[in-house]
């Protein structure tokens, strides 16, 4: 980030610190990060305030035919946080803890991860309160159908291109992607990223998000001289991300001793099998039963000696009740929040050295641009060509980051967050506001 983009401190904002500090609230609690650096910038006071609010808000009813013959309602948002740098990315998920916070909190995250890899991308999120544990795959296809005529005047290749979340998949996108295509009369590959291969999705995006915590984990390795195959390891989360994170990290030397998913953990001290914990997952659909080591609960895992905690599954695990328990040199967030604004001072007394969410899990966006890249151009790459590119992303875009967190004396957040909102305020000054 050069350093010419820095403005006169008498053009800055200093918001109140205290005020934002709410563990509750998952956009002010991210906000909070996005006014420190935003303090470090001397971002002016117009740019906080057009950064601070997201562009658009969409709420709408879902009506949808049951398998049972009655009409159920629900909700649906989808939030374009910033469109400055290029159409909006970002998931859609199926839960019944969406809320438009959630949503909102989730786009801005989704921003500023863009930027901070440097993707011709904005930041958006969806999402549908309901049980997709509960809905036949006719109700799930109906819903998303649904659901994509609400927000279909916002989709498209060039305005905002929806992926998986929480409760979606390869199918709910390929739902997504026909129903956008039978609107404007013709097939439409881009709209949508982590869809099957088959049909324009890109090798290599499954294990991305995964793969790109096990690059950015090696990196934190080398700088802190901490020698790979002597690195004890953590995973909170064995779904897509934790899982193949874990089984990357085993490859490359180091030793994953405890994994757990939402049933609860596994510990031991030789060694997980991860490639037995992964079939035995595969085949009962969650890790109970696991006899690979001794059960612990997911509380006991995020405070274990070890070298390396990845916490890969919720938001708001690691917080100011349980943050001075943690005991491992290195967090890799391969969860969108898992670490409290509350709880970042105390890990920075500690020395704690976290490698942020909008780094650390943003392999998945990165593929996910490879694969709107293919479909727009026609031409698709070998997986070993989306690794190598990948790879090279990731370690420049930690590179960078480190670069700014010594050379400002702040932690690793504050720095990506710094390189993320330099870098869309300086389109925003480049662009002006239309008037």
């Amino acid at each position: 980030m050069a350093t010419d983009l820095r403005l006169p401190t008498d053009r800055i904002v200093r918001p109140d610190k205290d005020r934002f500090l709410d563990d509750e609230n998952p956009f002010e609690a991210m906000m909070s990060r996005f006014d420190r650096a935003a303090e470090l910038l001397d971002l002016e006071p117009g740019l906080y305030k057009v950064l601070r609010h997201p562009e658009k808000q969409i709420t709408i009813s879902i009506p949808v035919m049951m398998d049972n013959g009655e009409v159920e309602v629900f909700t649906g948002h989808r939030v374009l946080y910033n469109t400055s740098r290029g159409p909006a990315k970002g998931g859609i998920r199926f839960d019944l803890h969406v809320s438009l916070e959630e949503v909102k909190a989730l786009a801005a995250w989704m921003t500023w991860k863009c930027a901070v890899v440097n993707l011709p991308f904005g930041g958006a999120k969806g999402g549908v309160v309901c049980d997709p544990l509960t809905m036949s795959a006719g109700e799930l296809e109906r819903l998303t159908r649904r659901y994509t005529a609400g927000i279909i005047n916002t989709l498209g290749p060039d305005s905002d291109v929806p992926a998986p979340d929480v409760n979606t998949n390869e199918r709910v996108m390929a739902w997504v992607m026909d129903t956008y295509s039978m609107r404007v009369g013709h097939t439409v590959t881009a709209v949508v990223t982590g869809k099957p291969v088959e049909m324009g999705g890109s090798l290599g995006r499954r294990e991305a998000t995964g793969r790109g915590c096990m690059i950015v984990t090696k990196e934190a390795l080398k700088h802190l001289g901490m020698p790979i195959n002597k690195t004890t390891v953590a995973v909170q989360g064995f779904g897509n991300v934790g899982s193949v994170a874990a089984q990357l990290l085993k490859r490359e030397g180091c030793n994953i001793v405890a994994i757990s998913d939402r049933t609860g953990g596994y510990y031991n001290k030789n060694g997980i099998d991860i490639d037995a914990a992964i079939q035995h997952a595969r085949t009962a659909r969650s890790l109970e039963g696991f006899k690979g080591g001794d059960q612990i609960t997911n509380e006991d895992l995020l405070t274990l000696d070890v070298d390396v905690l990845l916490p890969a599954a919720l938001e708001n695990v690691i917080t100011k009740k349980n943050a001075s328990k943690i005991r491992a040199k290195i967090i890799c967030e391969g969860a969108n929040g898992p670490t409290t604004a509350g709880a970042d001072s105390i890990l920075d007394e500690k020395g704690v050295f976290v490698i942020p969410d909008i780094l650390a899990n943003a392999g998945g966006v990165t593929v996910s641009y490879f694969e709107w890249v293919q479909d727009r151009g026609g031409y698709f790459w070998t997986e070993e060509v989306v690794n190598d590119r990948l790879t090279e992303i990731m370690c420049n875009s930690f590179k960078e980051v480190l670069r700014l967190a010594t050379q400002h004396k702040v932690n690793m957040r504050t720095a990506a967050y710094m390189v993320s909102i330099s870098r869309v305020a300086t389109v925003h000054r480049l662009r002006g506001i239309y008037a």
